[in-house]
């Protein structure tokens, strides 16, 4: 079990993982959490959907292998996540919070972004094998 801890205003992602499933719990806070489909094999490839979650509607979000996440603290947000696997430091691939491509609706403008996310590539310019579920 892991925990992050983020300042209102924050914005972390996105993020995926070839070899890694995650399970999100808001255990104090509030966030937005973002989620986009970018495994090419997918029916619901591209898709895209944001839900707010908060230590008050307990609601437990689980993110399959090749599907882009992130989140947005609206307040100080404490989240507890779970992995399926050890962490390995070449599994952490990311693509852009803001990729027009993807079209993840925040709701926000100016988030605080992170160095490592601020470098993180839109997804025309990810090479497809880079994409999807386990390699």
């Amino acid at each position: 079990m892991n925990r992050s801890d983020s300042q209102a205003g924050v914005l972390r992602g996105l993020h995926y993982h070839h070899h890694q499933v995650d399970y999100w719990y808001v255990i104090q806070g509030s966030m937005r959490a973002g989620l986009a489909d970018i495994r090419p094999e997918s029916a619901t490839y591209l898709a895209q959907q944001v839900i707010d979650i908060n230590e008050d509607n307990r609601i437990g979000l689980f993110i399959p292998i090749g599907v882009a996440h992130g989140f947005f603290a609206l307040t100080e947000v404490s989240l507890m996540y779970v992995v399926d696997n050890y962490y390995d430091g070449t599994d952490e691939h990311g693509v852009a919070w803001n990729d027009p491509q993807l079209n993840v609706n925040w709701g926000i403008e100016n988030p605080i972004i992170s160095k490592r996310d601020m470098g993180n590539p839109f997804l025309k310019d990810i090479p497809p094998e880079n994409l999807g579920a386990v390699k």
